[in-house]
């Protein structure tokens, strides 16, 4: 297995420098991306990146990994808190599993402070902004 590792993000996540950045600060996704792929040549592993607004979309790119991912780390959007069959693809997959958000859902409004996906992943980063991606993924390729 290589040190391949899947970054997913969710709904509106393409909207990042756009929305709300006092709550998810002023960086775009590609920005977020970029400073991933450097942290990802410090650390050996290689990226692919995979953002969709559609639920079923996300469900058959995790259905569809092949073996040579050896991890993923997803920031599930809006779908954290509604999303059985998220859940369920993310939890037939054995390879490690981390979800991150950039805000602190807990301290939110009342529905955003459940998360359907936690329970599938091997842990959870929340609340450290975009330093929560960078986080993931050193804790991901310390841990495979």
């Amino acid at each position: 297995m290589d040190n391949k590792i899947l970054i997913i993000n969710g709904p509106n996540l393409e909207m990042l420098g756009k929305r709300k950045e006092s709550v998810y600060g002023n960086f775009t996704l590609k920005d977020l991306e970029n400073e991933l792929l450097k942290e990802s040549e410090t650390l050996g592993c290689t990226l692919d990146f995979f953002q969709s607004n559609i639920e079923g979309e996300i469900i058959n790119k995790i259905n569809g990994l092949d073996e040579s991912y050896a991890g993923i780390i997803i920031n599930p959007g809006g779908l954290t808190h509604t999303s059985v069959s998220l859940h369920d693809s993310l939890e037939i997959k054995t390879i490690f599993k981390i979800e991150v958000h950039l805000s602190n859902i807990y301290s939110r409004e009342d529905f955003r402070r459940k998360s359907l996906i936690a329970p599938a992943c091997d842990c959870s980063i929340i609340g450290m902004g975009k330093d929560g991606f960078i986080y993931a993924l050193r804790y991901l390729i310390k841990n495979i």
